[in-house]
């Protein structure tokens, strides 16, 4: 069920996201370089503004198509960048001795851990091509056995299925995108489905949920509200509410109830300019 889930939302942001967006790229291909591209809706309402006298209007479409491209690049830009400062200096901490250890452990002969001296217990997972798990000693210090094996299944899950850059792109679509409600939506179920899959994983993998909720209780404490500005997937950051229902009771049924109101906002306006489209081409 939550593998469907995560099927489903994940290829409906990528979807939506991407069939705006070809458009996008097509309209500011047709005014840079003057190429004529059949089907692009954006072209087509500029031109019947421009034909109605409404240059205002034609002008806010130009400023949409390129603010979305210019932030697009920016953030990705941003992202890299963020992501590269912040793992150079996590490698400037790196505890040799723990970081062989629990890749001897849990690496499968590679090195997919990153073990940081630092006091605060921390778990996440980093990179968008090259991801990394990235555990704190303060980590170590505070979980027991067990506990650190399940937060470690735990974010392999994340590593193994390159959730970082999953998360990324259903993130970049909803900010570049926010005239689009339900990306939004998209990538905050998005984000919660793919802890409770990584919180499944780390439980099969341990034949039991008590490890992994009393490490999660143990983090939450220590839970900082600040968002850092890279792109990552966190043991205790996301969805804590729905995870703790979930371990306590694994029958219970968390709603995933469309946002009917955000789906008539977000479409509402493709389906007109479709329409419009489609009539003045008969």
């Amino acid at each position: 069920m939550w593998e469907k889930r995560s099927r489903i939302l994940f290829f409906t942001g990528v979807g939506l996201s991407g069939l705006i967006m070809s458009q996008i790229v097509a309209y500011a291909l047709h005014l840079l370089l003057g190429l004529e591209i059949k089907h692009n809706l954006i072209q087509f309402c500029a031109t019947t503004a421009r034909i109605y006298g409404l240059n205002g209007v034609e002008y806010a479409f130009d400023i949409v198509v390129f603010y979305t491209l210019l932030l697009t690049v920016g953030l990705i830009v941003q992202q890299q960048w963020a992501s590269w400062r912040t793992y150079r200096r996590l490698q400037s901490k790196r505890d040799e001795r723990m970081t062989a250890e629990l890749n001897g452990q849990y690496g499968g002969g590679g090195e997919p851990i990153l073990v940081v001296a630092c006091d605060e217990p921390q778990a996440f997972t980093m990179n968008l091509l090259n991801p990394k798990v990235i555990v704190s000693t303060g980590l170590i210090r505070l979980l027991d056995e067990r506990e650190l094996e399940a937060v470690i299944h735990h974010e392999m899950y994340h590593w193994k299925h390159g959730d970082p850059l999953k998360t990324f792109v259903l993130s970049l679509s909803s900010s570049v995108m926010g005239y689009v409600p339900l990306l939004r939506w998209v990538h905050q179920k998005y984000r919660t489905v793919r802890e409770v899959l990584a919180d499944n994983y780390a439980i099969e993998q341990l034949g039991s949920s008590v490890e992994i909720g009393s490490a999660l209780l143990k983090l939450l404490k220590y839970r900082k509200s600040e968002t850092m500005v890279f792109s990552y997937v966190s043991f205790a950051d996301n969805s804590i509410n729905c995870r703790i229902q979930l371990i306590l009771d694994p029958q219970s049924e968390i709603p995933f109830k469309l946002p009917l109101k955000l789906i008539l906002i977000s479409f509402h306006a493709v389906l007109l300019l479709g329409a419009m489209f489609f009539f003045a081409t008969l």
